[in-house]
């Protein structure tokens, strides 16, 4: 199931932009919810792509997203 974008609920799009607004929003519920997790990063990568698997981009192009996600994880920091 798609994770919803905050300021447009319920709308995703198959391209690596929408992907990455929903990749890190499902990482910052993630880090909000369980801050304690333990994970490594790949370990959490892993969990936030299984997170967002129905999502147009990642079922289109799952190697696309992986990097996209890898970009993300780098850019943010996170």
């Amino acid at each position: 199931m798609p994770l919803p974008i905050p300021d447009k609920p319920g709308q995703v799009f198959d391209n690596a932009d929408s992907f990455g607004m929903v990749f890190d929003e499902a990482w910052q519920r993630h880090e909000s919810t369980s801050p304690n997790h333990g994970l490594s990063t790949e370990e959490k990568k892993l969990l936030m792509l299984q997170a967002c698997g129905e999502h147009p981009f990642m079922l289109s192009s799952p190697a696309m997203a992986t990097q996209v996600a890898d970009f993300r994880i780098r850019l943010l920091g996170l």
